[in-house]
């Protein structure tokens, strides 16, 4: 069975560094940028099952990146990271397809649990038809 792939969006790269590790230790493929413009440079190469995406980004901000990742692929699930009561861009975040959203500084093992939750309850997908 292949690998899921978890990229974090996150211009703090010491929140990269550690997501990376956690993920990577769940036995996640993981990926990381520290940008929009190479979020979805990796989003269009690898295909991720889940992205965990911070809200504030310098340049491209997380709804800008959050509306393109749905426009390359509806399918991939996006998780946000907020820093802030950011409740009017939470709630268009919702809007535009984010599953859920933490607030900073967050609770790592409730992160890991969601993501878990997430990516190991689906059942595999059957292609149906083909």
């Amino acid at each position: 069975m292949d690998k899921k792939k978890v990229l974090i969006v996150d211009d703090q790269n010491g929140i990269r560094v550690l997501l990376m590790e956690v993920f990577s230790n769940e036995g996640y493929n993981t990926f990381q940028a520290s940008n929009g413009k190479l979020a979805l440079e990796i989003v269009r190469k690898e295909s991720p099952d889940l992205v965990l995406l911070d809200m504030k980004i310098p340049g491209m901000d997380g709804l800008d990146i959050l509306k393109h990742i749905k426009q390359i692929d509806v399918s991939i699930k996006v998780i946000m990271m907020t820093a802030y009561g950011e409740l009017d861009m939470i709630k268009e975040a919702t809007d535009l397809g984010a599953l859920m959203h933490f607030t900073k500084p967050f609770d790592i093992d409730d992160l890991r649990h969601a993501v878990n939750k997430q990516l190991r309850s689906d059942p595999p997908r059957l292609a149906i038809g083909s």
